[in-house]
Order: structure tokens, then C-alpha cells, then sequence
């Protein structure tokens, strides 16, 4: 047992000084790291303030070196205002950026009773100053559901100052209007019948070759209502009746408008506010020779031989009416800008009433010869108008004339007295002894020209109940 216990004893002793060359092997070395330690900081100690040293020589030389003086005081002005300045900006990028815009021509919608009310005076737009954040100022110009309210609810016949107010930008905007108050008048209405007409509408876009019928309305009179005074300036009502694109006989609900004599629109409510209507849709056309109406004269003595065209009748469309009256249509001449043997082409003339035609110019080949004249004796002289069936004698019975007639050598030849026509106008005749003045109607054709030899006619006009006065 003795013997066990030295063992064990010894085997401690053995340990503890195991434990005690460990320990003193550590801090041997903890203190030679300690040592690296403290050269490193003493080396990187010395760096900076070698470093230090040249910066510090640097900005003495840069900051006291004339040449960069200016950019010195940019850079320190710079620095100064930005420490004065620091809670602004700090300020600005820390607080929602503000934003402000205009809106214009905003709709004015006015809250009343408008079965019984007419309302005057109030702007059919207005102004919107939007203001808040940017992003909300934003949505409020994008939100097409805006208008301007003038609430007129619960009042009665009168005038008021009203204020007008902003609605449908949100609630994260201020809003102000302008004009932000309006005068306004509120009278009541009234019921008054009127007859219908009609116009109309975009012929422009329809083929001219047709021709449109009197409408045909479901009714001939509607009821109109407004303020008296509104009333009084309605000179008719009218049923707008679109033909754009028609071809053929058609119906359709017109739209009914009012007007002033001025032929302006009058805001009135029109009941009902339109009328259906049937049209009908022709095609009337006629076929007609084309004439040459020449005017001036050829220059130098010439005068014209012939003029051919190159399309002798033309399709004219209209109203039947209109085209019953037409017997032909006509090209105009200048003969004063012919000098040589011409093509020309010159457009179609057509008469009031005639919408379009199958051909809307003619090309003429016109000749040139030299002129003659030639004096055709007893031309008979003939009388119009005498619309108080006067009859007329002459002293020394002298009822014709001479004529003068100027062209070519083939035409002057054409022309004999039976086809001159010389006239004087008893329109304007008064029973006594009366001096005329004589006419001759000029050609159609243009080739020749006629002229009178006199131009006066002295006859004695009397009445079927005034035989003396033939025998004075």
C-alpha cells in the first residue's frame, strides 16, 4: 500500500512540473509576439507620418501657390456653404419633392334643376391650379374623369355669385379654380311649339350626279322649352339630315337644332330631340349641246374661220325642275389672246341648278383667217317687250336697217339679212313720239360680228283706243 501511494505521488509531481514548463514556454511566446507587434505599429507609425509629412508639404505648396489660389477659394467657398447649409439640403432629399401644374379648359358642369331651370352666365371651362407631391400631381393630370362643379341645387329663379370647385383630382392635391366665382342667372322655362324645316348636311360628300327629294317627317312641329327670352330669339327649328354617302332613297333620325334670325344656335331643350325622316334620291339627268360664247377680237385684222370641239353634247345632272329649263351649256373664248391656229381647252360653264356633269372641259381647235366686212342692207327691225301692247308707226314707214358684218371671207358669205335679229325694247314706252335705241344680237357661234350702221329708231307710239295720235 506504501509502495502505491509513492507512486502516485510521484506521478503528480511529475505533471505539476510538466505544467509549469508549459506555462512558462507560453508566455515566452506571448512576449516575443508582443515584441513583433510593437516593431509593426513602430514601422506603420513611421509610414504615416512620412506620408503626413510630404501631404503636409503638398498642400502647402498647392493651398499658398498663386497658380491654384482660385481653385482653392471655389473648393473652401464649397466647403462652407455646405456645412452653413447642411440642414436645408438635408432637408430637400429627405422630404417629398413638390410638384405644381395647370390644367386647362377643364369642363364646368353646373348641379341643377334642369327640367325646370335655364341657366346663363356660366363658362363652358375653366382653369385648375393642381399643387402637391409630384407623384399625385401626376395622377391628377392623367385622370380623364375631371370637371369643374357649379352647384346650383335648391335654388330658385334668380342671380347668384357662385363658387366654382374642383372634383375628380383626388384628395392628396390642393385644387384651386380659375375663375373661382361666376355670376350666374337662373330662369325658368317655358313651352313653346314650333314649326319644322330642315337642311342638308356633308352634300359635300355625296356624288353631285344625284339629287335629293322634299324629306318626309314622322311630324311637322315639336315643343321647344327655355326662358322666354330664349324663346323669342328661336327664328326655326331645324332637322339636320346627313347625306353623306347616299345613293338611293333612305331614312333616318335627324337631329333637331334652333336658331336665331342670324342663323346662330340657341341652347334650347327641343322635344323630342329628333325626328325620323325619309329621303328620297334621283339621278335626273339631261344631254345637251355645248355652245362657244367668243368675246373680244382677234388682233390685227384676223378674225376667226372655225372652231371644232372635241365633244359636241354633255350629260348635266339636277333637279328635274332645273334641267327642263336648260337647252345647252357654254364655253367662254377670249379671241383677243389668239394670234395662230390654237388648241385650247377651256372648262365647262354650267347653269345655277345643275350639280355636276359627265365631262367637265372641252378642248377646241380654232382657225384664223384674214378678216372682211360686209354691209347687208333691209334688215328688219323688230320689237320686244311691248308689255303694254303698244302699237307703233313710223313717219317715212322705214322698218329696216343696215348691218355691217365682219370675219372671214366664208363666213361674212353665210350671212344674209333674215339672219340678223335688230330690235328696240318697248319695256319702258310711253304713248307719244319716242326715239329707241337699236340692238342687234351678235351671233352664237362667235364667227362673225355684227354692227349697226345706226343705233337710233324714232317711232310714234300710240294705244288702241288713240287713233290721233298715229295721224300726227
Amino acid at each position: 500500500m506504501i509502495v502505491k501511494r509513492v507512486k502516485v505521488v510521484m506521478i503528480m509531481n511529475k505533471n505539476k512540473n510538466r505544467n509549469s514548463q508549459e506555462k512558462t514556454d507560453l508566455a515566452r511566446k506571448v512576449a516575443e509576439q508582443s515584441k513583433k507587434a510593437s516593431r509593426v505599429y513602430e514601422k506603420i507609425e513611421n509610414v504615416i507620418l512620412i506620408v503626413g509629412k510630404y501631404f503636409s508639404i503638398f498642400l502647402d505648396r498647392f493651398i499658398f501657390n498663386k497658380k491654384y489660389s482660385k481653385l482653392v477659394s471655389l473648393l473652401l467657398a464649397i466647403l462652407v456653404y455646405g456645412v452653413v447649409n447642411y440642414d436645408s439640403m438635408s432637408k430637400l432629399y429627405t422630404t417629398t419633392l413638390k410638384s405644381s401644374r395647370t390644367i386647362e379648359n377643364v369642363s364646368v358642369v353646373a348641379k341643377y334643376n334642369s327640367d325646370t331651370f335655364e341657366v346663363s352666365g356660366l363658362p363652358e371651362t375653366a382653369n385648375v391650379f393642381v399643387s402637391g407631391d409630384a407623384t399625385s400631381v401626376t395622377n391628377a393630370m392623367s385622370t380623364s374623369e375631371t370637371s369643374v362643379v357649379a352647384d346650383l341645387s335648391g335654388l330658385s329663379e334668380g342671380e347668384y355669385n357662385i363658387s366654382l370647385k374642383a372634383e375628380g383630382f383626388g384628395s392628396s392635391v390642393t385644387t384651386v379654380v380659375d375663375p373661382s366665382t361666376v355670376t350666374v342667372t337662373l330662369k325658368k322655362k317655358y313651352t313653346q311649339e314650333f314649326n319644322l324645316s330642315y337642311d342638308y348636311i356633308n352634300q359635300n360628300k355625296m356624288d353631285a350626279k344625284y339629287s335629293l327629294s322634299e324629306p318626309t317627317f314622322e311630324f311637322t312641329k315639336v315643343n321647344v322649352r327655355a326662358s322666354k327670352d330664349t324663346l323669342s330669339s328661336i327664328s326655326f327649328v331645324k332637322a339636320l339630315i346627313d347625306v353623306s354617302g347616299q345613293t338611293s332613297d333612305f331614312e333616318q333620325d335627324a337631329k333637331l337644332v334652333a336658331y336665331n334670325s342670324n342663323g346662330e344656335l340657341v341652347n334650347a331643350d327641343i322635344v323630342p330631340s329628333t325626328v325620323h325622316v325619309s329621303v328620297g334620291v334621283s339621278s335626273p339627268s339631261k344631254s345637251v349641246p355645248i355652245i362657244v360664247k367668243v368675246s373680244g377680237d382677234v388682233p390685227n385684222g384676223k378674225a376667226i374661220n372655225s372652231i371644232t370641239l372635241d365633244q359636241q353634247t354633255v350629260t348635266i345632272y339636277g333637279s328635274e325642275d332645273t334641267l327642263s329649263n336648260i337647252e345647252n351649256v357654254s364655253v367662254s373664248l377670249d379671241a383677243s389672246s389668239i394670234t395662230q391656229d390654237s388648241s385650247i381647252v377651256r372648262p365647262i360653264i354650267l347653269p345655277s341648278g345643275v350639280s355636276t356633269s359627265s365631262i367637265s372641259q372641252v378642248t377646241m381647235q380654232v382657225t384664223i383667217a384674214n378678216g372682211v366686212s360686209k354691209t347687208i342692207d333691209n334688215v328688219a327691225i323688230n320689237y320686244i317687250n311691248n308689255v303694254n301692247n303698244y302699237k307703233a308707226s313710223q313717219a317715212t314707214n322705214k322698218t329696216t336697217t343696215s348691218v355691217t358684218v365682219f370675219g372671214t371671207q366664208d363666213n361674212v358669205d353665210k350671212v344674209s339679212a333674215s339672219d340678223i335679229f335688230v330690235y328696240f325694247d318697248m319695256k319702258n314706252a310711253e304713248v307719244g313720239l319716242q326715239t329707241f335705241t337699236l340692238n342687234v344680237e351678235q351671233p352664237s357661234d362667235g364667227l362673225v360680228k355684227y354692227t349697226l350702221n345706226e343705233t337710233t329708231y324714232e317711232v310714234t307710239i300710240y294705244s288702241d283706243n288713240d287713233e290721233g295720235v298715229k295721224n300726227e
